[in-house]
C-alpha cells in the first residue's frame, strides 16, 4: 500500500509541477498581456485534483488521520484554479490579474501543504 500512495504522490506533484510550470513559463507573456491558459495547466490541476483525492482516501484506507479543514480549504483552492482555467482554457489572452490569480494560488496551495500541520 505504502508504494501505491507514493505512486500518487509523485503524480501529484508531477500535476502540481505542470500547473505551475505552465503558469511560470507565460510570466512574461503576462507583462506583455499575452499570456494564456496552456493544456498543461488544466492537465495539471486535473491531476491533481484526481492524485489528492486518491491519497485522501489511501490515507483513510490505511487508517492514519487526515486533516480534513486544511484537505477542504486545499480543495476549495484547486477548485478555484480549475474553474478559472477550465473557463478560460480557449481564450486567446487572459488577463493579468486573472492570470496571476491562477499563478498565486497555486503557490498558495504549495505553502498549505507543506507548512499547514
Amino acid at each position: 500500500m505504502d508504494v501505491l500512495l507514493n505512486v500518487f504522490v509523485g503524480l501529484h506533484i508531477i500535476g502540481i509541477a505542470s500547473l505551475l510550470g505552465g503558469f511560470l513559463t507565460q510570466m512574461k507573456a503576462m507583462g506583455a498581456g499575452t499570456a494564456r491558459f496552456s493544456p498543461a495547466m488544466l492537465h495539471g490541476a486535473l491531476t491533481m485534483l484526481v492524485t489528492g483525492v486518491a491519497l485522501v482516501g489511501l490515507h483513510q484506507a490505511q487508517g492514519h488521520g487526515v486533516n480534513n479543514l486544511k484537505i477542504g480549504v486545499k480543495l476549495a483552492v484547486l477548485v478555484v484554479i480549475l474553474g478559472l482555467v477550465y473557463v478560460k482554457r480557449d481564450e486567446e489572452k487572459v488577463e493579468k490579474a486573472l492570470f496571476g490569480a491562477v499563478g498565486g494560488l497555486t503557490v498558495g496551495n504549495v505553502f498549505i501543504a507543506v507548512l499547514w500541520n
